[in-house]
């Protein structure tokens, strides 16, 4: 992860930007965030991993898309030369103008009304939206080599693939713009308006609108925690409560093989902090997951 001196640097020549603060975001699994005032505003600096480019450039897209329909979102700021992101050592950044209000809070009820029927907002105002930039759904590949890592993680992970692939072929699932890491600190409630809206929109692809849904369940504690994310998303967002029952443990159980994947790959290539700590939690809800009794 870039030190502040190169965000500093980075900002300053890629968008004019003199930052007098800088701290670091919460929460995210596929990105680094920072909050960064300059010149009297508030602005999200993004950083996502090298090949994540394109992906990063259509979440831009999709925030002016929602904030064109009046769905309070960060602004992208293009850089000195117009483009989306500019270039650095550890990978494509991005700046948006920060829009108004505090973040959420992941286990308090009314954050989480505001995170749900947010993120339902998200997900039906981005139906018609596309973008050449946008992933197609992908699951992990339990071959891969970085899954050696820990005895127990091959075997899970292909038993949360199986248990996806099973369902994909056997259930009818509402397809759209995944977020993909929807993280209550993503997005913001302002208490002089009462508008909720979101940082930044990550729009990792297309996919199973229940997949970003378990990502949020996950931050909000597990299902026992995220009655209330549920009922404001199922409020707001083009999925059924039937569909959100059948399908939700089979969701959270690929979730957590996803950040176990993520958190096994970066062990790796030798980002120890904090990983090995996602990969015990992950071993427990996985095994709680494939056997529910």
């Amino acid at each position: 992860m870039p030190d502040h001196d190169l965000l500093r640097s980075t900002l300053r020549e890629q968008w004019h930007l003199v930052p007098a603060e800088i701290s670091a975001l919460p929460g995210g699994l596929l990105s680094h965030g920072w909050d960064v005032t300059a010149g009297g505003e508030r602005f999200v600096a993004r950083l996502a991993e090298p090949a994540a480019r394109q992906p990063v450039e259509a979440g831009l897209a999709a925030a002016e898309h929602l904030r064109s329909t009046g769905i309070e979102a960060g602004e992208p700021v293009r850089t000195l030369a117009g483009g989306l992101t500019a270039d650095t050592p550890y990978g494509a950044m991005a700046v948006l103008r920060r829009a108004p209000g505090r973040t959420l809070d992941g286990r308090d009820p009314i954050d989480q009304q505001f995170w749900g029927d947010r993120l339902g907002a998200v997900h039906r105002t981005l139906q018609t939206f596309h973008h050449p930039g946008l992933r197609r759904w992908n699951l992990l590949d339990a071959g891969a080599p970085h899954l050696a890592v820990e005895p127990w993680l091959r075997e899970a992970v292909a038993g949360a693939v199986t248990a996806m692939t099973r369902l994909s072929v056997t259930d009818r699932l509402t397809y759209g713009v995944l977020h993909g890491d929807p993280a209550p600190e993503i997005f913001l409630v302002d208490p002089a308006t009462g508008r909720a809206g979101l940082l930044d929109c990550g729009a990792s692809g297309t996919g199973p609108l229940l997949y970003d849904v378990a990502a949020a369940v996950v931050y909000a504690g597990g299902p026992d925690t995220a009655a209330e994310l549920l009922d404001g998303y199922l409020a707001a967002s083009p999925v059924d409560e039937g569909e959100l029952h059948a399908a939700l443990p089979v969701m959270l159980r690929f979730r957590w093989a996803v950040q176990a994947d993520w958190a096994a790959r970066r062990l790796v290539t030798g980002e120890g902090d904090g990983n090995r700590e996602v990969l015990r939690r992950a071993q427990a809800a996985l095994v709680a997951e494939a056997d529910p009794r």
